[in-house]
């Protein structure tokens, strides 16, 4: 049983170095599962790159190295992990996530979360000044100001939202960004020379190219079927014969169906049915008796983003 991601690592290592000129001034961001590759996996890449490493929650700042400093993006909920290192960076964009801090007796650093136009969550311009009051009566160092401006506006290069933060907040602190492209970032520090500003990185960072990634899923057992059978958890019954293929993938490691209840899974660019829907570990396709069919240790291709899976093994390549 394996799902596994194969990377083509010297084209996907030039990638990642290109891209990373091509922001400038930026830190990684690893998070959630990692891109597909893992927290632990992308870590050692990271830190290459950059003293700091984004992560998404307070949870997730263990993967981080002892050597490099994390900057969580997401602010703290009702929880705080009591191991967290002293250098960690927290969010605060509200004045109860300045109160949740203060009840956990956090006293680090913290960036100032903006709010753009996306209106997930950060402070307003009118309560920017009730926040900052918060922070330091709260003991907390502010080291930088956040800004998530949405995927799509007019722009095209997302620069609207932090082209009207950048003419109110304190040029003393770099603004961390996101989703803003590198001719936008060129404009930024061109337009307003007096503040840094830092990208952050992620998805164009680890998945710029797709042609460097692939995954697949280990076929485990193929059975000969025919017309009127059943199998399944459900019974399902076979209206023509074929072969029943079970393939080492399920939703444990995030696979699901695509679209209208299309099959993620390929075999020779052919489509291969799901016979029900995938189990927790492995997935039971139906290939007819017509199209090709893989035997047990073939490969099948699997069409699922990257930022939902969890892969069992890499192979660099």
């Amino acid at each position: 049983m394996t799902l596994r991601l194969s990377v083509t690592s010297g084209s996907w290592h030039d990638r990642v170095a290109q891209v990373g000129e091509s922001f400038g001034n930026l830190i990684p961001v690893v998070k959630g599962n990692g891109y597909g590759f893992g927290l632990a996996a992308l870590m050692p890449h990271a830190a290459k790159l950059s003293e700091t490493i984004a992560v998404g929650s307070v949870f997730e700042v263990h993967a981080v190295p002892s050597t490099h400093t994390a900057m969580v993006l997401t602010p703290a909920g009702t929880e705080l992990p009591t191991s967290l290192p002293k250098q960690t960076v927290l969010t605060v964009g509200s004045l109860h996530h300045v109160d949740t801090l203060q009840q956990a007796g956090w006293r680090g650093p913290v960036v100032v979360k903006l709010r753009s136009s996306m209106l997930r969550y950060g402070v307003s311009a009118d309560e920017l000044e009730s926040l900052l009051e918060s922070i330091q009566r709260a003991g907390l160092t502010q080291v930088g100001w956040s800004l998530h401006p949405p995927l799509a506006d007019q722009s095209g290069d997302h620069i609207e939202d932090a082209t009207i933060w950048l003419s109110r907040i304190d040029p003393q602190f770099p603004l961390y960004v996101s989703h803003i492209a590198p001719t936008g970032l060129q404009t930024l520090r061109s337009t307003f020379p007096n503040h840094q500003i830092v990208a952050r990185v992620g998805t164009a960072l680890w998945l710029g190219d797709k042609k460097d990634l692939q995954l697949y899923a280990d076929v485990l057992e193929v059975h000969r079927v025919k017309k009127g059978m059943t199998a399944g958890y459900r019974s399902v019954e076979f209206t023509e014969d074929g072969a029943l293929v079970l393939v080492g993938a399920g939703s444990s490691h995030g696979v699901h169906p695509i679209g209208d209840h299309l099959s993620p899974f390929h075999f020779q660019r052919t489509r291969l049915p799901l016979l029900e829907p995938v189990h927790m570990h492995s997935s039971m396709l139906f290939v007819s008796s017509n199209s090709p069919c893989p035997k047990i240790g073939d490969l099948v291709e699997v069409q699922q983003p990257l930022t939902r899976v969890s892969v069992d093994t890499i192979y660099w390549t």
